[in-house]
């Protein structure tokens, strides 16, 4: 079996052919039984078997031919009989797009935030016609296949390992399903939640509705600090357990110092407070600090918070709560702006228990924002399944860009590598692990659309040599 990208030259395919026929004739021998056993070496090859996939390669779409070795073979009984080489193992192994072709759909939609009918009609223009149907079924069965490999494995590291989680949400409207009286009817609201697990992955949960228990269910076996804007559906995370014999995760609340300034700002703006343009400057002293010792290991901005940054946060809080009492009878921004800040103290002090904390949430807010800007385009998920899909997706792409690998390329060898990889090993091949991962495959191989794939062995089955 080969496979041939419209676009190579015919003697690099053709330089392959020769390479892999031998293999490919003992490996159809053995498919075949008994009966090809008797004729290894003696079967006449009587030509190729042709089957077709859409592919990309950056420049444009090209087909790929995988044309399968076809041999007449005559057993011990004279009898002849017509044997092809099987097919090599994809991870979608029906789907008529290549690898590459279905990481170029999703970047296009979940990166670059174009919708399917706008694809649809450029891949038209462009003389591979694919419909949206299509491609959304593509989209939805690449997410599930995913989420059930990949991003489960990297969900249950991060749970029992990370330090921090930092969390917030955003809406996407549903589309409706349609009933019989063919009434229109308006799309439903549901969310994303982004889960950022320190600096090693990103992901992006799917909730129907955004309850305090699809919240408790998603932190559900993690214990450790969470950031997140105070919210009320957060609270069901550090409430203790009712009874104390049971032994509950244990999560510490991190504050968001931004959610406390933006209450400042709008006083500030709509009263022209000089009380709330105070808070605004003590707060930005705390920040000018933060900057100024940016990079430095944890150990040593934990010691540099405690000499410099823990006095003025005390004396801000002790100027907040004098100025609480004098506006909490009157209702307004400049109440609630430092009702905000005295009720969830404990809570914006946090950053001071360790270096690796950050004074704000606004990374979290910064993953959801691709998600607030694209959802202008494609408008909705098409049902509660391509929301959880599409979740994975944005998980997978989210984490590639967090170690700074190109989505597009990490999704195109994900996709390549996961129907040959072990189950039990899918760790191996979340963004966090795979320039590692990757180095230790065969660049041929992984190169090719389909075809064999050499697995190495696991990194703790290695000898002390390699």
């Amino acid at each position: 079996m080969f496979a041939e990208m419209r676009g190579y030259s015919a003697q690099q395919v053709w330089k392959w052919a020769a390479k892999l026929r031998k293999e490919d004739t003992a490996r159809a021998a053995e498919a075949a039984g008994p009966a090809r056993a008797d004729s290894v070496g003696k079967a006449e090859r009587i030509g190729f078997e042709e089957s077709y996939k859409l592919a990309w390669q950056r420049g444009g779409h090209r087909r790929l031919v995988i044309a399968r070795v076809k041999y007449r073979t005559v057993n011990a009984q004279e009898e002849v009989a017509i044997e092809t080489a099987p097919m090599p193992e994809e991870t979608f192994p029906r789907s008529l797009a290549a690898p590459s072709m279905l990481a170029h759909i999703i970047a296009e939609k979940h990166l670059q935030g174009l919708p399917l009918y706008r694809l649809e009609d450029r891949y038209s223009r462009e003389g591979a016609p694919i419909d949206r149907g299509t491609m959304c079924r593509w989209l939805e069965n690449a997410g599930a296949t995913a989420g059930a490999t990949v991003i489960e494995a990297a969900k249950k590291e991060a749970l029992e390992s990370a330090f921090c989680l930092a969390t917030d949400a955003t809406g996407v409207a549903v589309q409706p399903i349609p009933t019989g009286d063919k009434k229109r009817q308006p799309c439903r609201r549901a969310h994303f939640f982004v889960q950022i697990a320190d600096r090693d992955h990103v992901f992006f949960e799917f909730t129907p509705r955004e309850t305090s228990a699809a919240v408790a269910e998603m932190f559900k076996g993690f214990s450790g600090y969470v950031q997140a804007d105070a919210k009320s559906v957060y609270d069901i995370l550090f409430r203790p357990p009712d009874d104390k014999t049971i032994l509950e995760d244990r999560r510490l609340e991190v504050g968001c110092w931004v959610h406390g300034r933006r209450g400042l700002w709008e006083a500030a703006i709509v009263l022209k407070s000089e009380v709330a343009r105070e808070g605004l400057f003590r707060i930005k002293r705390i920040y000018d600090l933060e900057r100024t010792w940016r990079g430095q290991p944890p150990d040593e901005i934990k010691r540099l918070r405690n000499i410099h940054s823990r006095p003025l946060v005390a004396a801000f809080f002790a100027w907040a709560t004098a100025e609480y009492e004098k506006v909490r009878v009157v209702r307004g921004p400049l109440r609630s702006a430092f009702g905000y800040l005295v009720r969830h103290k404990d809570a914006l002090l946090r950053f001071l228990d360790d270096g690796r904390l950050r004074l704000d949430n606004n990374h979290s807010e910064g993953e959801l924002r691709k998600i607030a800007t694209g959802r202008k385009a494609w408008l909705f998920v098409g049902s509660d399944d391509h929301g959880t899909s599409a979740g994975h997706l944005f998980s997978l792409i989210a984490s590639a860009r967090l170690h700074r690998l190109d989505p597009e390329e990490y999704l195109r060898d994900l996709f390549r590598v996961l129907g040959h990889w072990p189950r039990d090993r899918y760790i191996e091949l979340a963004p966090k692990y795979w320039t590692k991962t990757r180095a230790r495959l065969d660049p041929v191989e992984l190169a090719n659309e389909v075809g064999p794939l050499t697995i190495p062995p696991a990194p703790q089955e290695q000898s002390p040599s390699s």
